[in-house]
């Protein structure tokens, strides 16, 4: 069946059949209908000619490719608690129950010491596979119980610090004395590649980073910068490095007071002005020992100021940190 363009019969014109017809109205309707969709979900930013204060809750959120944000919210908690309660848990005495394989860290090194795991590589295969030398030790993760202070309490750390510093991934951080990476873990997960780098004297701390921890979070892509090395020598890091944070989480209460001053001088010209941010935990008389009048110019000197006392709560336990904040007061 055709429609022709004339009401006379005779007279000659273009002739449209109804298939194509039909096919054309369908066309159209469905490139209207996904124009009229990509204006509806348009992401665009909001204007910044207003003068309006982001929120706190728009603060918190730092730069992530998914708006990923730092630090754990009320509903956060909320949830966790009803997710508790509806599932009608209890706190248990913490005892050995039949059927979880109920070894403690001690039995487990032994078991891998006398039977080395279910399956393993005897001499001369023993070097034929890709596994790297790792102590037993840190198989059963001792390492987790070296500090004064639970393992998953590092999460809280980080979130301090990372939102204190209003930082990004593409900021770049330095920690002193990072340890087995109890907190630096959730610093390299979150920042870019390459952009966490710590100093480190211990050396099993050192193995339990590199051999256990990084590989068991899979973060070697990541290529943190972790340097064997002491008295506070960062010239492995390079010379134009600049860092919008540097932290020492409880190292410099196990240092020399001369020795603290000196890394502060190495340190000072590495930390990007006004916006770059050095916490110290737990205390700094390294500085109160001096007085305070006397440790003021010491730090001016060097450039750096003085910004005040901050504590942060910690989401696992009744406990709270207690950190000091510096800055860089000039280019």
């Amino acid at each position: 069946m055709a429609i022709p363009t004339s009401s006379s019969t005779q007279q000659k014109g273009v002739v449209i059949t109804v298939p194509i017809l039909v096919l054309s109205v369908s066309v159209a309707a469905i490139f209207l209908f996904f124009l009229l969709s990509s204006l509806s979900t348009c992401t665009c930013p909001p204007s910044a000619g207003n003068g309006a204060v982001p929120s706190a809750a728009a603060v918190s959120y730092h730069g992530g490719s998914d708006g990923e944000k730092i630090s754990t919210t009320k509903d956060d908690i909320e949830w966790v608690r009803d997710q508790i309660y509806s599932n009608g848990l209890h706190m248990q005495d913490n005892v050995l129950r039949k059927g979880i394989n109920p070894r403690t860290r001690a039995q487990q090194l032994q078991d891998l010491r006398q039977y080395k795991g279910i399956s393993h590589y005897e001499a001369p295969e023993a070097d034929n596979h890709t596994a790297l030398p790792c102590p037993g030790e840190l198989l059963v993760e001792e390492h987790h119980s070296n500090y004064g202070e639970p393992w998953a309490g590092g999460r809280d750390v980080f979130e301090f610090l990372a939102e204190a510093s209003n930082l990004t991934p593409n900021s770049r951080v330095l920690e002193i004395g990072c340890g087995t990476l109890r907190v630096g873990l959730h610093f390299i997960r979150y920042l870019s590649r390459e952009h966490f780098h710590c100093l480190e004297r211990d050396e099993l701390s050192l193995m339990a980073a590199l051999r256990y921890e990084l590989p068991s979070q899979g973060l070697l892509h990541k290529r943190p910068m972790i340097v064997r090395g002491e008295d506070m020598e960062f010239s492995k890091f390079g010379s134009n490095v600049a860092y919008d944070l540097i932290y020492a989480s409880a190292v410099f209460l196990h240092m020399p007071d001369k020795l603290v001053w000196v890394g502060l001088e190495r340190l000072a010209s590495k930390l990007k002005p006004y916006d770059g941010r050095i916490f110290v935990s737990h205390n700094i008389k390294f500085c109160s020992r001096l007085g305070g009048d006397e440790c003021t110019k010491r730090l001016m000197s060097l450039g750096l100021e003085y910004i005040g006392k901050q504590t942060h709560d910690s989401l696992l336990f009744n406990h709270y940190e207690i950190w000091f904040g510096f800055r860089r007061s000039k280019a």
